[in-house]
């Protein structure tokens, strides 16, 4: 299959300015909020600019991520991840029954305490040595990206006329998890599999998705129901933010998880390798998530313990 050449809307229409945010007037806020109630509602995802986040910092953590990617495999392979746990990845199986994704991911976590002894133990971080900076860069790269996303739930809690802390209350604690995705070139992989993507069609599982990516033939994609599959806009500078299935729940559908894939590599530039910097985060384990109802949300959901919310799909994806 080869990448769509549409694309789901100018950058410029996706943008949320935090920095109006942060020191605009009550009504340059309130634009603000509107602004992210409205691209949420179609597309599941934003761009932000005004983040705070240190350009220096994500240079610096793309370069040893792929200091790290360009070890030999057998090394690699020391860090391996347990299931559920950190570490490196590879040969992800596909959901829908089609060619293992063409991606290698090494991730990282902090917080979000199970109480479980057994998942805690998964959770124990191993760094490569070979790689000495990257564990100082990463856990800098945590505390940058939980301070945005905290600051990103409440303007989207603004945006439904909620107290500010309705959705960071919640998250003394969180689940988070960072991640270090490459994505190989087609000269590096030889032969693929007709049907395979570096990423298949996928919705995240928590409340936010933080993106730091570089643009490609091969990139990212977004689908709605009205246009299909289109390339997502990139913007340089920029952090892209897509809707989890947390927050989708959590609001009712009112901003839907958005789904996703990330193209396959094109013949076009066989050369293309792309690293992404990743950032995902949740709410604590014993959050009670309430939906809003109607008319804010669309969907009146029961309520859920996050915790509970986990159990139940990583069973079903078992």
């Amino acid at each position: 299959m080869t990448p769509t050449t549409r694309t789901a809307a100018e950058g410029t229409d996706l943008l949320i300015d935090l920095e109006r945010w942060r020191t605009g007037e009550p009504h340059d806020r309130d634009q603000v909020a509107r602004r992210l109630d409205a691209v949420f509602g179609s597309y599941g995802f934003c761009l932000v600019t005004g983040h705070q986040v240190p350009a220096e910092l994500l240079r610096e953590l793309r370069a040893l991520a792929r200091e790290f990617f360009a070890l030999p495999e057998p090394v690699k392979a020391g860090y391996r991840a347990e299931r559920g746990g950190s570490g490196w990845s590879t040969d992800y199986p596909n959901a829908q029954g089609g060619p293992a994704d063409l991606r290698e991911t090494f991730s990282f976590r902090d917080g979000g305490a199970t109480g479980s002894a057994v998942l805690d133990e998964r959770r124990v971080q191993r760094w490569p040595s070979q790689v000495p900076r990257l564990a100082e860069l990463a856990e800098e790269y945590l505390r940058s990206m939980r301070r945005l996303s905290d600051e990103l739930l409440t303007v989207c809690a603004h945006a439904l006329g909620a107290p500010a802390d309705h959705f960071t209350a919640l998250r003394r604690d969180p689940t988070h998890v960072g991640g270090l995705k490459w994505y190989p070139s087609l000269r590096r992989l030889g032969t693929t599999t007709p049907g395979g993507y570096r990423h298949a069609p996928h919705t995240d599982l928590g409340a936010l998705t933080v993106l730091d990516r570089e643009h490609g033939l091969g990139g990212l994609q977004l689908h709605s129901a009205e246009g299909g599959w289109v390339d997502a806009p990139f913007v340089p500078g920029t952090l892209a933010v897509n809707v989890g299935q947390l927050l989708a729940r959590w609001t009712g559908d009112r901003w839907p998880a958005c789904l996703h894939r990330v193209a396959p590599p094109p013949a076009a530039a066989p050369e293309e390798d792309l690293l992404s910097l990743l950032y995902a985060s949740g709410a604590d384990q014993d959050a009670l998530i309430e939906a809003f109802a109607p008319p804010v949300g669309r969907t009146d959901y029961p309520p859920v313990r996050w915790s509970e919310y986990l159990r139940s799909h990583f069973a079903a994806a078992r």
